[in-house]
């Protein structure tokens, strides 16, 4: 058994036996990994490996079976993530794609400290929406999709008004775009805000101000590129497709 410190944000616990827990804890240097709680109800862990909660852990880790939590300190709960549904909805969206993103004891710390950063931002105030769609984006490549949203797939272009090909899996310049009669026909902002969230540093960002327009056409093709590419059907993201059309509702009976 290794010993190990490691930030870890916890993805989801259930119930295991009558008393006890297995609890899901995306680590910084361990990756993914099970870990046994016995007596949750009573531990001093209890308040710990509740999903959306933060924090150093001393863990006892096995290369086979389950791990256990030794110790833990500096615990961050997300406060106003928990308070608002819509927060919170697009936070657990977010753990659940960086659960399936990755096979279980496997280190993959780039991918740590960027859920970490989104959480964080999310915490701050920043656009939830938007900053699913750039976690969206670039997680991409975990599930082993490259495409290409800088330059058109045959002259290699830049800087044009381009179309997405599903035929070519990238892009199309005006000069290309009858090399496919079935193109996506999207705004060229879009296919430009796409290109800026594949290579974006939340460091570079200080605000995020789209259009309710522009949010729903990149979430309408995000969903496309998930559903044709991907193939993952998410209870979480079912629920902010739910819970969406009940804010749409909600904004329509207020101004009745």
């Amino acid at each position: 058994m290794d010993i190990k410190t490691s930030m870890g944000i916890v993805l989801y616990n259930r119930n295991y036996r009558e008393n006890d827990k297995l609890v899901k804890i995306f680590t910084e240097k361990a990756g993914k990994k099970m870990f046994f709680i016995k007596h949750a109800g009573k531990s001093k862990l209890a308040s710990v490996i509740q999903p959306l909660t933060s924090a150093d852990f001393i863990l006892k880790l096995n290369k086979t079976g389950l791990s256990y939590i030794e110790d833990y300190n500096a615990v961050e709960t997300y406060r106003h993530i928990n308070q608002d549904i819509f927060r919170l909805a697009y936070a657990s969206y977010i753990l659940a794609l960086a659960d399936v993103a990755i096979v279980d004891d496997e280190p993959d710390p780039q991918l740590f400290v960027f859920l970490k950063k989104t959480l964080d931002l999310i915490e701050e105030g920043l656009d939830y929406e938007v900053l699913t769609n750039i976690f969206e984006i670039q997680l991409l490549d975990r599930f082993g999709i490259h495409l290409n949203f800088h330059e058109c797939s045959f002259c290699h272009r830049v800087g044009l008004p381009f179309d997405f090909s599903h035929k070519y899996s990238g892009l199309l310049c005006p000069q290309h775009y009858h090399e496919d009669q079935h193109r996506n026909h999207l705004d060229p902002n879009l296919i430009y805000l796409l290109d800026q969230f594949q290579v974006i540093q939340f460091s570079e960002l200080r605000n995020i101000n789209l259009s309710v327009d522009m949010k729903q056409k990149l979430r309408q093709f995000i969903d496309e590129l998930y559903n044709d590419y991907v193939g993952i059907h998410l209870k979480s993201k079912s629920f902010i497709d739910n819970l969406n059309s009940w804010g749409d509702l909600m904004k329509i009976q207020d101004k009745t």
